[in-house]
């Protein structure tokens, strides 16, 4: 049995679904529209009916998705810019996603999230406990400069 075909109507009002349900960007959709198989002249309609109909729209994309894995997911701002990279937002979208996030707010839960790992860690040896600890923060995108600080000041050597 071969794929259901549908017609660009149709297509249409699938992809404004796909968009109002969450915020999408542009790199999501186009993958979404390649699933449908749709020819480059109607996905180039569809995405111009899109954005003129407020349905996709980058900034606010970017700006909810940096809240989100903030607020949610405990990432630091370079986690953050390096997936909005990959989903090929443009710096200037980027740069305003980040103000999006309160400074004094960033900073506390950067502080709570090293406290609490810090006590999920078993490790005895002191510098073992000090890399998993700077592993776990940077991997998660935080400043390297707040994580060895953050570091030093949690875990002294003895």
């Amino acid at each position: 049995m071969g794929k259901k075909s549908f017609t660009v109507e149709e297509i249409k009002r699938k992809i404004e679904h796909y968009c109002a349900y969450q915020d999408r960007c542009h790199k999501e959709v186009e993958a979404k529209l390649k699933e449908y198989s749709v020819i480059p002249e109607a996905r180039e309609l569809i995405l111009l009916s899109l954005m003129n109909d407020n349905f996709l729209n980058e900034e606010r994309f970017s700006k909810s998705f940096a809240r989100g894995k903030f607020r949610i997911k405990k990432w630091g701002k370079q986690r953050i810019v390096r997936e909005l990279k990959f989903k090929d937002i443009s710096a200037y979208n980027i740069k305003t996603a980040l103000k999006e996030i309160d400074e004094v707010e960033y900073i506390n839960s950067f502080n709570e999230l090293a406290e609490k790992r810090l006590k999920q860690i078993t490790e005895t040896d002191i510098y073992k406990k000090r890399k998993k600890l700077a592993d776990y923060l940077l991997y998660r995108g935080w400043e390297s400069s707040l994580v060895y600080a953050k570091i030093n000041e949690l875990i002294t050597k003895k």
